[in-house]
């Protein structure tokens, strides 16, 4: 089924603006890097500049397989999502490529750096292993949302 099929039971494509306002809302999601096997799809905090780009800090050694992946891949793919129930959920999908950020331009960049939730054991590393950041631009959004009533239940006829 297409979304457009969806669309009967409450599913709806958001708009540029409210993909936008949902990701700045946000502060986890799934990054999926290509691999010779199967997709490579790993957690990751995130900060937002609010515009078309994503923020990614990397903490460990240069011989990990995400580091590996990122570094190679020519087009990578990110989900936010939040579900509050199964009648009430959004989520957006980013396309887009991927660099490394030179650490001198860290700086500039640390406002929306420090936006990226982490836990307590990421911050204890970062001061003994190895910090990289990659700058993900977004090429293409894609976003739904279902905020409506279940299929069938009719908001006047509860109340009665």
């Amino acid at each position: 089924m297409t979304v457009e099929d969806m669309e009967q039971y409450g599913l709806t494509k958001m708009s540029d603006e409210e993909m936008r306002d949902f990701v700045s809302t946000q502060r986890m999601g799934v990054l999926a890097l290509p691999a010779d096997d199967a997709p490579y799809v790993v957690p990751m905090s995130f900060g937002y500049d609010g515009a078309s780009t994503l923020y990614f800090t990397f903490v460990g050694g240069p011989d990990s397989r995400k580091r590996t992946l990122i570094e190679r891949a020519e087009t990578v793919r990110f989900l936010t999502y939040a579900a509050q129930s199964a009648f009430n959920w959004e989520s957006v999908l980013l396309t887009g490529t991927v660099e490394r950020v030179p650490e001198p331009q860290w700086e500039a960049i640390r406002d929306v750096l420090e936006t990226a939730w982490r836990p307590d054991v990421f911050e204890a590393a970062r001061e003994s292993e190895a910090v990289v950041v990659y700058r993900f631009t977004a090429d293409d959004w894609a976003g739904i949302k279902h905020t409506g009533l279940p299929p069938g239940f009719d908001a006047d006829e509860s109340s009665a």
